[in-house]
């Protein structure tokens, strides 16, 4: 493999991670806290989507903010484990087996 081989591979597989980083922003995770009374929407990218409550948190408002704080890093991890597997899933081809893309800050 020459120097060109591996500049062309190198490219390729930058459009392939910026592809599916664009394609996170619409792939959504949602956690719930309080049974359901707070629901937040988060994107792959770790955006918040949406914030839902139900009516009767907003009577108390230190249990509504306790809530919020706990659904919004419920959605987050959870939107940050599935990018980590889109990630890695559009990576394979290219990534030995095994490599942790988390460890490469991606």
């Amino acid at each position: 493999m020459n120097i060109g081989d591996i500049f062309g591979k190198v490219r390729e597989i930058q459009e392939t991670l910026i592809e599916t980083k664009e394609r996170m922003s619409e792939m959504y995770e949602t956690a719930d806290a309080g049974g359901g009374m707070v629901v937040v929407t988060a994107n792959l990218n770790r955006q918040i989507i949406e914030v839902k409550l139900d009516p009767e948190v907003l009577k108390d408002k230190e249990m509504a903010e306790d809530l919020i704080v706990s659904a919004v890093n419920k959605a987050l991890e959870k939107a940050e484990n599935r990018g980590r597997d889109e990630l890695a899933k559009a990576a394979s081809g290219f990534m030995p087996g095994g490599l942790d893309l988390g460890k490469l800050g991606i």
